[in-house]
C-alpha cells in the first residue's frame, strides 16, 4: 500500500498518525518536554516500537518544514512494511525455496532502493532491516527502486540476529557477505537461503555474522578493497540465481 512520504509535525498531527496506525520510522521530541500530548505521544511510539529521538529546540528547528512542530515531529515510511511470515509464504505459494536479503547497516536510501530493485529481478522473495542504524522505506527509496518496491516486500524488525535464528528453525542457512569469507563460487548456494549483507564501511556486525552458517567473498581483482553494498549484494544474489537454475 502506498504511502506519500511524510514529515508530520505537531501535536494533534503525530497523535492521529499513530492511531491511524501509519508506519513510523522515527520520532523526534523535544527533549526535557513532559506535559500530557507529549506523553501520550511517547507512549504511543513505545507501543509500535518506533525509534524516538529526544532532541533540542534548534534540530527541531532545522528539520521542521512548517515552523509549527510543539516539540514533536514524526517521520512516516513512504510504503507500508510487510512481515517476515508474509514473505515465506510468497515462496510457499510460488513452490520455490526461499530466498532472502537480509541488510544490516545499510543506511543510504540509495543502496536500499539499488537493492529492492535487484533483489526483485533476482527473483528474492523478501528483504529484512532492522529497526536501528538502517534507513526505512522513504520516498528516495522508493524512486531509486523503479518501481520494485511495489513488488517485493520489505520487512523491518526489531533484532535481525533474532530473527536469523527464528528463520533458521525454519530450514533456512544464512551466508554473510564478507571480505574474508571463501570465494563465492565455491560455495553451494542453493536451497532455502538467507543472503547477509553489510555497508561498505561497517559491514556486517559481528552479533549478526556469528548467527550466519558460513561467509562468502566476492574476487576483488582491482586495486580498492570494496564494492558498494547494492553492487555486491547484485553479485552475490546472481551467483545464488545460477545456482538454482
Amino acid at each position: 500500500m502506498r504511502y506519500e512520504e511524510l514529515t508530520i509535525e505537531g501535536r494533534n498531527a503525530v497523535i492521529e498518525a499513530f492511531r491511524a496506525g501509519k508506519p513510523i520510522d522515527k520520532l523526534f521530541v523535544l527533549d526535557g518536554c513532559q506535559d500530557g500530548p507529549v506523553r501520550t505521544i511517547v507512549r504511543e511510539a513505545k507501543k509500535h516500537d518506533t525509534i524516538i529521538n529526544y532532541v533540542d529546540k534548534e534540530r527541531l528547528d532545522q528539520i521542521s518544514e512548517t515552523g509549527k512542530h510543539q516539540g514533536v515531529i514524526a517521520y512516516a515510511a513512504a510504503y507500508e512494511y510487510a512481515e517476515v511470515e508474509d514473505i515465506l509464504k510468497i515462496a510457499e505459494e510460488k513452490g520455490e525455496p526461499p530466498f532472502l536479503i537480509l541488510l544490516d547497516n545499510i543506511e543510504d536510501p540509495h543502496n536500499l532502493g539499488a537493492i529492492i530493485r535487484t533483489a526483485n529481478l533476482a527473483g528474492a522473495h523478501g528483504i529484512i532491516i532492522p529497526k536501528r542504524r538502517a534507513v526505512g522505506l522513504t520516498a528516495t527509496v522508493a524512486k531509486t527502486s523503479a518501481g520494485a518496491i511495489n513488488y517485493t516486500p520489505v520487512a523491518k524488525v526489531t533484532n535481525l540476529a533474532k530473527t536469523i535464528e527464528e528463520l533458521k528453525e525454519k530450514g533456512l542457512w544464512f551466508v554473510c557477505a564478507d571480505m574474508d569469507g571463501e570465494v563465492m563460487y565455491k560455495q553451494d548456494l542453493k536451497g532455502a537461503i538467507g543472503l547477509v549483507i553489510g555497508s561498505e564501511g561497517e559491514g556486517v556486525s559481528r552479533l549478526v555474522k556469528e548467527k550466519c552458517d558460513f561467509t562468502a567473498s566476492i574476487p576483488m581483482k582491482g586495486d580498492i578493497d570494496s564494492l558498494n553494498a547494492s553492487v555486491a549484494a547484485g553479485v552475490l544474489a546472481y551467483e545464488i540465481v545460477r545456482q538454482r537454475m
